[in-house]
């Protein structure tokens, strides 16, 4: 089983909507879209830097605990659309 699971991290996600607007995350495919995506950005830093070589800890791992702690956001679609 994964910790944290998906219904804790949609949780911990849609903690950042307000009362009045519409959950941020409403399946577990987001979740893993987004961690998959930030497991990425992990991935191509950790090439780039050759100084981090001897860290043990896996880039979706690193993503999910992001996630989960709430470093990291998820945006709305639309948003996401207006950044590009």
């Amino acid at each position: 089983m994964l910790h944290p699971s998906y219904t804790e991290l949609m949780k911990v996600v849609n903690s950042n909507a307000g009362e009045d607007d519409a959950p941020i995350v409403t399946s577990r495919y987001s979740i893993v879209l987004a961690t998959a995506k930030r497991a990425r950005q992990i991935i191509a830093r950790q090439s780039s830097d050759s100084l981090n070589v001897l860290n043990v800890s896996k880039p979706l791992s690193k993503a999910v605990k992001e996630l989960n702690e709430g470093k990291i956001k998820i945006l709305p679609e639309d948003e996401t659309a207006e950044e590009e």
